[in-house]
């Protein structure tokens, strides 16, 4: 029951997600863009950081289009659990594997830091043991992490309970303060911060190893079709 870590051209956060699993003690593999297949035991699939095409463009938006992401698409209606980070999440966006859309950051700048973010919503697989309104603290690296979605959509994201995670002290302008959202059907889950990054206390914290264990857990013990 393995964990397929996507790679493209440019990504560069999949060794790191690679370390945080082999930590929890999970098997993975690394799955190169132009695969047409996810291996056959995936349980989970993780759209790592970084900069895929060089982000020409439009951050994810060629990435949007490698053979694999069919297969991941196909995964994710099936059932399947899928996690894009920072520039996963731009491509899951792209891929409108959920809604909305990153774009630039309001002031214009590339922001690397840790954050402060509050914990909206736990009625899923990725913040379950966590309890609702609790700060925790995760990096973020991005420029292009402002995240938009129409007025209308943000209350479904609201109605819903997608609405996973938000800053403290807006970065970036995101609306609402959202950092992270999930789908409708809580498999699919996107954030800006990197959890990968907070997985040992030498690091400044564990906060993203607990996420990353949640997920790869529930995973494992949910059924889907493939």
């Amino acid at each position: 029951m393995s964990v397929a870590i996507l790679q493209f051209p440019g990504t560069n956060c999949e060794m790191d997600m690679a370390y945080a699993y082999k930590l929890i003690g999970a098997p993975y593999t690394i799955v190169w863009h132009q695969e047409h297949c996810l291996p056959k035991d995936t349980k989970l699939v993780i759209v790592p950081g970084g900069f895929s095409y060089g982000d020409y463009l439009r951050s994810g938006a060629i990435a949007r289009f490698s053979p694999i992401m069919q297969a991941v698409s196909e995964f994710a209606t099936q059932g399947g659990y899928v996690l894009g980070i920072c520039n996963g999440f731009q491509i899951l966006c792209e891929a409108r594997l959920l809604p909305g859309a990153l774009k630039r950051n309001e002031n214009l700048h590339f922001i690397s830091q840790n954050q402060k973010l509050c914990v909206k919503n736990t009625n899923n697989a990725f913040l379950r043991h966590y309890q609702e309104n609790s700060i925790i603290s995760l990096p973020i690296a991005h420029a292009d992490g402002c995240y938009f979605i129409d007025e209308q959509s943000l209350l479904t994201l609201e109605d819903n309970g997608q609405i996973l995670l938000t800053y403290v002290d807006n970065p970036n302008g995101s609306v609402a303060n959202i950092a992270g959202i999930c789908n409708e059907h809580k498999n699919v889950f996107g954030l800006m911060p990197h959890p990968e990054r907070a997985i040992e206390s030498i690091l400044g914290g564990l906060d993203g190893l607990e996420m990353l264990t949640n997920l790869y857990k529930n995973a494992t013990t949910t059924k889907h079709e493939q």
